[in-house]
């Protein structure tokens, strides 16, 4: 890569042109899908958490299952890693978890190159590659293209946190959840159907279904599973 589109990364003005260029950096080594996430976790406060991608369309619904994500080899090591490591199938069925690389598989995440940097302030900036064909055989390079991503990670980290990130002070206050409604997205995060809560809170699992469709209004989401990660995201869980 020339050292211009490294700088065209960290010169970025605005979420849609950063978005742009990390796609068509990550394009041109070959990789179809690109991943950053961007968190700042503050003492007492909820931590506060923007995304970016150009994930397929119909991947979202089939990644909100909080189970599975516990359960993903790639989301535990990112919690801990300190330097670039690759994933493929092997890696999943090690894991135990071969039937999670099976479904993802099929939206294009066969194999790819995941990072976590660590930033001053308590920021986190996670970042990953994923694409269908095989990484490089020849271990030189293959080191030569982690190279090239770790350092478009570091050129894209301050980008993240200049363009991804919204003021602090200018961020939605927590919506108030019931006791209830906090209770009913725990057990549904335990992975518990609505009638299992039911059973287990001694109650109906048409209440059940009532105070999940309460704390989904106040969360301003479509499905039980974005309640939970929303719920997650700004500390109610």
């Amino acid at each position: 890569m020339r050292y211009r589109d490294f700088l065209d990364i960290g010169t970025a003005s605005d979420h849609a042109t950063f978005k742009s260029r990390l796609v068509s950096f990550a394009q041109n080594l070959d990789f179809q899908i690109v991943q950053a996430v961007l968190m700042i976790k503050r003492p007492s406060q909820p931590s506060v958490v923007s995304r970016l991608s150009n994930l397929p369309s119909d991947f979202a619904e089939a990644s909100m299952d909080e189970a599975d994500s516990r359960r993903d080899p790639v989301l535990q090591r990112l919690r801990t890693a300190s330097v670039p490591f690759v994933y493929d199938q092997t890696t999943y069925v090690e894991a135990g978890a071969g039937d999670l690389w099976e479904t993802q598989a099929r939206y294009g995440f066969r194999t790819g190159i995941s990072m976590s940097l660590h930033m001053p302030g308590g920021r986190q900036f996670l970042f990953g590659v994923d694409r269908e064909q095989a990484l490089p055989a020849d271990e030189r390079e293959l080191m030569r293209l982690m190279a090239d991503l770790q350092l478009l990670a570091v050129h894209a980290q301050e980008t993240a946190a200049r363009v991804m990130m919204p003021k602090l002070d200018s961020l939605p206050k927590r919506p108030k959840l019931t006791p209830r409604e906090r209770e009913v997205l725990q057990w549904t995060r335990e992975g518990k159907s609505a009638w299992a809560i039911g059973q287990i809170l001694s109650m109906s699992e048409h209440t059940v279904v009532f105070h999940l469709r309460n704390a989904m209004t106040k969360l301003e989401v479509s499905s039980k599973h974005s309640a939970v990660l929303k719920a997650m995201e700004i500390g109610l869980l």
